[in-house]
């Protein structure tokens, strides 16, 4: 009896998986129903992979330096602290819910249990990079080749449950969110206690980080992901941190010629994988022009102050980035950084609005509203 109910538990644990996949293969609008008016999801799923920028806990369990799971870190954001380097929402979180997804949980908290995976995983970790020896100094991290073999454990899973052709079907209909190369530089090149520098010019180097990233790309789109959104790397030079180094508290042109050295050529990488991988379709997120706008001209997105954190010690508020239950400012919507490093929410959400129905010369070749309607019946 003990091994017929058993049976019957894990059976009906695959049908309603099972119901839940089917469900989530229907087709997409962002019509609200006749009947209920709730708004459908217009992909089954998104994966996400990337850095502090859009970790959501992945970290926690981490015998890292690298952590954000405790206040102030998530003083707006509804459940609390959750490991998130922010405020509130990540750019992550904003670009999800614009798609009509739930909030996608954190591999941490998937692994073992796939019912929880159903609109999809995020796998980023804070101080991950492309090159696996990047972000070392916080000791314990999850790079982005071992992000890519969690997505492909999470896939070996869907595939055993759901067989392998509608588990195909449905990732190939989801959106892929990643964004690498700040910590390659800000922990691996910039670090003094890295030798990079003296093995390659900046040109060698972001010749080294295309070269990986093109083949992590690839062997994701190998492991059935066809829908991919690629940020670019930001305006390094102008963070708090950087600007903390400098008395004048200007942004650092160095720091910023090098980002622009790498973004320069991860747009025709791009456009070589669209032109040589069938059926994919990457697109390119210019994280880099929308920040510098918005440094540029704070009032016009309604922001008061773009040179300090609104949560640090010392010059910029960026010498020392927040610590344990610091008292962050009160007018944060205000601020366009939220720490030392990254930004608050109020930006990380105009950053996804804009590039989910922007233009061609912020996201290209189509905005993220196209992309997840591409492939749709």
């Amino acid at each position: 009896m003990a091994s017929f109910l058993s049976f019957s538990f894990a059976s009906s644990l695959f049908m309603l998986f099972f119901l839940l996949f089917l469900q989530a293969l229907a087709p997409y609008s962002t019509a609200q129903e006749a009947a209920g008016g709730e708004r459908r999801a217009l992909v089954p799923a998104m994966f996400v992979f990337g850095d502090s920028l859009i970790d959501n806990g992945n970290n926690n369990n981490l015998p890292s330096l690298a952590k954000a799971n405790y206040l102030p870190y998530g003083i707006d954001f509804a459940g609390g602290p959750t490991g998130r380097f922010a405020n509130g929402y990540t750019i992550a979180d904003e670009i999800g819910e614009l798609l009509g997804l739930p909030l996608i949980p954190p591999f941490s908290q998937v692994s073992g249990n796939i019912n929880n995976a159903i609109n999809g995983v995020n796998y980023a970790s804070a101080a991950a990079g492309i090159l696996d020896i990047s972000g070392r100094n916080f000791v314990s991290l999850i790079p982005f080749n071992q992000q890519i073999r969690n997505f492909a454990s999470t896939m070996e899973q869907f595939s055993n449950i759901l067989g392998a052709q509608t588990a195909s079907d449905s990732i190939a209909r989801s959106v892929f969110f990643i964004g690498f190369g700040s910590n390659d530089y800000l922990n691996n090149y910039l670090m003094p206690n890295y030798n990079t520098r003296f093995q390659y010019d900046g040109d060698q180097f972001s010749d080294l980080l295309i070269q990986h990233y093109s083949n992590q790309l690839e062997t994701l789109y190998n492991l059935g992901a066809r829908r991919f959104i690629i940020a670019n790397v930001g305006v390094l030079g102008c963070i708090p941190y950087v600007l903390s180094q400098n008395l004048t508290s200007h942004c650092s042109s160095e720091v910023n010629n090098l980002v622009i050295n790498f973004n320069s050529k991860l747009r025709p990488m791009l456009h070589n994988l669209n032109t040589n991988l069938q059926g994919s379709q990457f697109v390119y997120m210019d994280i880099y022009s929308m920040f510098k706008d918005i440094l540029e001209n704070p009032r016009k997105y309604g922001f008061s102050l773009a040179n300090r954190g609104c949560c640090g010690i010392g010059r910029n508020s960026g010498q020392i980035s927040c610590l344990p239950f610091q008292t962050p400012c009160p007018n944060r919507d205000q601020y366009v950084f939220w720490d030392a490093f990254h930004p608050t929410s109020a930006v990380n959400i105009k950053l996804a609005r804009q590039s989910f129905s922007g233009s061609s010369d912020i996201i290209s070749p189509m905005n993220i509203q196209q992309l997840a309607t591409l492939f749709n019946p």
